[in-house]
Protein backbone atom coordinates (compact mmCIF):
# COMPACT_ATOMS: atom_id res chain seq x y z
CA UNK A 1 0.00 0.00 0.00
CA UNK A 2 3.12 2.06 1.25
CA UNK A 3 4.66 2.07 -2.53
CA UNK A 4 0.97 2.71 -4.21
CA UNK A 5 1.06 5.62 -2.43
CA UNK A 6 4.36 6.68 -3.41
CA UNK A 7 3.35 6.31 -6.67
CA UNK A 8 0.79 8.60 -6.46
CA UNK A 9 2.77 11.10 -4.73
CA UNK A 10 5.41 11.06 -7.49
CA UNK A 11 2.28 11.71 -10.09
CA UNK A 12 1.30 14.31 -8.56
CA UNK A 13 4.48 15.95 -7.97
CA UNK A 14 5.40 15.29 -11.33
CA UNK A 15 2.22 16.83 -12.32
CA UNK A 16 2.63 19.79 -10.51
CA UNK A 17 6.31 20.36 -12.23
CA UNK A 18 4.88 19.55 -15.95
CA UNK A 19 2.31 22.42 -14.79
CA UNK A 20 4.49 24.91 -13.59
CA UNK A 21 7.44 24.53 -16.01
CA UNK A 22 7.33 24.96 -19.62
CA UNK A 23 10.29 22.86 -20.44
CA UNK A 24 8.75 19.46 -18.81
CA UNK A 25 5.70 17.59 -20.39
CA UNK A 26 3.73 14.42 -20.42
CA UNK A 27 2.47 12.74 -23.79
CA UNK A 28 0.01 10.77 -23.39
CA UNK A 29 -0.39 7.63 -25.73
CA UNK A 30 -3.47 7.95 -28.37
CA UNK A 31 -5.00 4.60 -28.39
CA UNK A 32 -5.46 4.57 -24.32
CA UNK A 33 -7.38 8.46 -24.81
CA UNK A 34 -9.38 6.70 -27.45
CA UNK A 35 -10.43 3.70 -25.28
CA UNK A 36 -11.10 6.13 -22.36
CA UNK A 37 -11.12 9.50 -22.66
CA UNK A 38 -8.97 12.31 -22.56
CA UNK A 39 -8.55 12.97 -18.72
CA UNK A 40 -8.30 9.30 -17.79
CA UNK A 41 -5.48 8.81 -20.56
CA UNK A 42 -3.42 11.85 -18.55
CA UNK A 43 -4.46 10.42 -15.35
CA UNK A 44 -2.36 7.09 -16.82
CA UNK A 45 0.19 8.68 -18.10
CA UNK A 46 1.34 10.37 -14.92
CA UNK A 47 0.80 6.66 -13.07
CA UNK A 48 3.25 5.37 -15.62
CA UNK A 49 5.41 8.20 -15.50
CA UNK A 50 5.27 8.37 -11.19
CA UNK A 51 5.93 4.71 -11.40
CA UNK A 52 9.34 4.93 -13.41
CA UNK A 53 10.48 7.37 -11.19
CA UNK A 54 9.75 5.43 -8.38
CA UNK A 55 11.54 2.73 -9.44
CA UNK A 56 14.44 4.90 -10.56
CA UNK A 57 14.30 6.51 -7.31
CA UNK A 58 14.72 2.91 -5.27
CA UNK A 59 17.36 1.55 -7.47
CA UNK A 60 19.40 3.86 -8.91
CA UNK A 61 19.26 6.93 -6.68
CA UNK A 62 21.33 5.01 -3.57
CA UNK A 63 24.28 3.73 -6.25
CA UNK A 64 24.21 7.60 -7.14
CA UNK A 65 23.97 8.81 -3.87
CA UNK A 66 26.68 6.45 -2.36
CA UNK A 67 28.87 7.67 -5.04
CA UNK A 68 28.46 11.19 -4.89
CA UNK A 69 28.65 11.02 -1.14
CA UNK A 70 32.04 13.01 -0.85
CA UNK A 71 30.85 15.42 -3.94
CA UNK A 72 27.04 16.16 -1.37
CA UNK A 73 29.41 16.20 1.63
CA UNK A 74 31.59 19.51 0.17
CA UNK A 75 28.32 21.45 -1.30
CA UNK A 76 26.36 20.85 2.52
CA UNK A 77 23.95 18.57 0.26
CA UNK A 78 23.11 20.83 -2.32
CA UNK A 79 24.53 18.01 -5.03
CA UNK A 80 21.14 16.11 -3.73
CA UNK A 81 19.40 18.50 -6.14
CA UNK A 82 21.63 17.67 -9.02
CA UNK A 83 21.15 14.11 -8.23
CA UNK A 84 17.15 14.50 -8.19
CA UNK A 85 17.35 16.11 -11.80
CA UNK A 86 19.53 12.67 -12.99
CA UNK A 87 17.15 10.69 -12.30
CA UNK A 88 14.22 13.09 -13.30
CA UNK A 89 16.54 12.91 -16.73
CA UNK A 90 16.48 9.11 -16.27
CA UNK A 91 13.10 8.54 -16.03
CA UNK A 92 12.41 10.91 -19.15
CA UNK A 93 14.77 8.61 -21.33
CA UNK A 94 13.07 5.42 -19.68
CA UNK A 95 9.88 7.15 -20.36
CA UNK A 96 11.09 6.85 -24.63
CA UNK A 97 10.85 3.01 -24.35
CA UNK A 98 6.76 3.24 -23.48
CA UNK A 99 3.97 4.37 -24.93
CA UNK A 100 3.99 7.55 -22.52
CA UNK A 101 6.76 10.08 -22.93
CA UNK A 102 7.89 11.88 -20.63
CA UNK A 103 9.93 15.37 -21.73
CA UNK A 104 12.60 17.58 -19.89
CA UNK A 105 14.06 20.24 -22.52
CA UNK A 106 17.06 21.41 -20.56
CA UNK A 107 18.91 19.64 -17.76
CA UNK A 108 19.76 22.99 -15.89
CA UNK A 109 17.01 25.34 -16.10
CA UNK A 110 13.94 22.01 -17.05
CA UNK A 111 15.39 19.37 -14.76
CA UNK A 112 17.11 21.38 -11.78
CA UNK A 113 13.75 23.11 -10.71
CA UNK A 114 11.70 20.50 -11.94
CA UNK A 115 13.69 18.31 -9.07
CA UNK A 116 13.31 21.23 -6.56
CA UNK A 117 9.27 21.54 -7.31
CA UNK A 118 9.16 17.59 -7.23
CA UNK A 119 10.73 17.39 -3.71
CA UNK A 120 8.89 19.81 -2.07
CA UNK A 121 5.40 18.45 -3.40
CA UNK A 122 6.89 15.36 -2.33
CA UNK A 123 7.47 16.14 0.74
CA UNK A 124 4.30 17.98 1.40
CA UNK A 125 1.99 15.37 0.45
CA UNK A 126 4.02 12.73 2.26
CA UNK A 127 3.27 14.69 5.51
CA UNK A 128 -0.74 14.40 4.74
CA UNK A 129 -0.45 10.76 5.30
CA UNK A 130 1.87 9.63 8.52
CA UNK A 131 3.61 6.10 8.49
CA UNK A 132 2.18 3.14 10.05
CA UNK A 133 3.89 2.51 12.93
CA UNK A 134 5.25 -1.11 14.01
CA UNK A 135 4.15 -0.16 17.59
CA UNK A 136 1.55 1.17 17.71
CA UNK A 137 0.05 -1.52 16.32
Amino acid sequence: MNFLFRVVVNACAIWVAAWILPGVAIAGNSVVEEQTGPIPAMIISYLVIGLIFGLANAFIKPILSFVSAPITCLTLGLFSIVINAIILTLTSWLSGFTPFEFTIDRFFFSAIFAAVIVSIVSALLGWLVPEKSAERD
